[in-house]
């Protein structure tokens, strides 16, 4: 069973409420009316109902049981005004420009989550990374104890052996442009974390370089190396090692032949 099959099993076991702030976007509603009838999840769409509607009609999507808020018409777009107001005035938000941010689909569904209303959001086919992340930042914070945010990429290998039958997660590869091996160090043990969350199996995390235990040398390398030690300090029970190259680390023939002494 891949990754997607085992969300797809899972999520029918627990369904949970996803608002989509980018319904104006053919592709999610296309989406939608594909996890409408899998049946994993319950779809919330923000956008200009209107719109909405014509672009259902003029492509043949059929959603009957997805709900869809346009901000102009909702009733609740002053309360999410004045409680995001409340959350950042601190920061030197005048309740004008909070109104103002509140017409914004990504920051109403923020709200919608920050109230408990929906269990998670999903963005990114029309925006930004940054503008993404943004108001998650503003509005929900981090986890505790979280030290450093950062990006990850799910990777499903259909008929695949290597991972986790098939399934990656490479971290950082859209955030922290040049880490430290501290925040390196941080992004593994994070990434993991989200790993073993989603796929329910035990990471194994491989420090990637574009050396293979001391093949070659310089202060990136020398990063990697250092940014695995601190893994092991903070993390003893995490399954991690490195530097490595990605063939190193996932197909075991070559581990053998260029990191020997791991090929077990």
């Amino acid at each position: 069973m891949n990754f997607i099959e085992q969300i797809k099993n899972r999520a029918k076991d627990q369904i949970k409420t996803i608002i989509l702030p980018e319904a104006e976007d053919l592709r999610v509603l296309k989406a939608t009316e594909m996890v409408e009838k899998e049946g994993f999840a319950k779809i919330i769409l923000i956008g200009n109902k209107e719109q909405i509607e014509q672009d259902l009609k003029e492509n043949n999507i059929e959603l009957k049981e997805t709900k869809i808020i346009d901000i102009k018409a909702s009733d609740k777009k002053e309360f999410y005004a004045q409680k995001l107001y409340e959350l950042r005035k601190e920061k030197g938000l005048t309740l004008e420009e909070a109104s103002n941010l509140i017409n914004e689909p990504i920051y109403y569904g923020m709200m919608m989550l920050k109230e408990k209303e929906a269990d998670g959001l999903v963005s990114g086919a029309a925006h930004s990374t940054s503008n993404t992340l943004r108001p998650a930042l503003q509005i929900l914070k981090t986890a505790p104890n979280t030290k450093l945010v950062s990006a990850f990429f799910v990777m499903c290998v259909p008929n695949c052996n290597y991972g986790e039958n098939g399934t990656f997660i490479f971290a950082d590869s859209g955030l922290n442009q040049n880490p430290t091996a501290e925040e390196l160090s941080e992004i593994a043990i994070s990434s993991a974390k989200s790993f073993e969350s989603l796929v329910g199996k035990q990471a194994k995390v491989a420090m990637l370089s574009y050396s293979t235990m001391g093949s070659a040398k310089s202060e990136l390398t020398q990063k990697v190396i250092d940014a695995t030690k601190l893994v092991k300090e903070k993390a003893p029970n995490l399954c991690v090692d490195g530097e490595l190259q990605l063939d190193a680390a996932i197909i075991p023939e070559i581990s053998k032949s260029k990191a020997p002494r791991k090929s077990n």
